[in-house]
């Protein structure tokens, strides 16, 4: 899976063969989830309430360029790394 970004610990990656809707993979210790991009809820998995805070944070921040990646991992391209939410 494709890293886009990492910060405080959480990783977030894309998957380019992934099903709809759109959505972002975050591995944070022990927790998985997937988000989906439009509305930034949890489909799947589950991660704690303040990890979920700072990544719903940071997709707000860059949610067009999630789009954006989503589209290319469609169109068999790669993702580009995103900017962490702290450095």
């Amino acid at each position: 899976m494709p890293e886009i970004s990492r910060f405080l610990g959480i990783v977030i990656y894309m998957y380019f063969k992934d099903h709809n809707p759109p959505h972002l993979d975050v591995v944070y210790e022990k927790y998985e989830a997937s988000i989906e991009i439009k509305d930034l809820k949890i489909i799947k998995g589950n991660l704690p309430p303040r990890i979920l805070g700072f990544v719903v944070e940071w997709a707000m921040i860059h949610k067009e360029e999630l789009l954006e990646n989503w589209q290319a991992l469609k169109d068999l391209e790669s993702p580009k790394k995103i900017q962490p939410l702290i450095s």
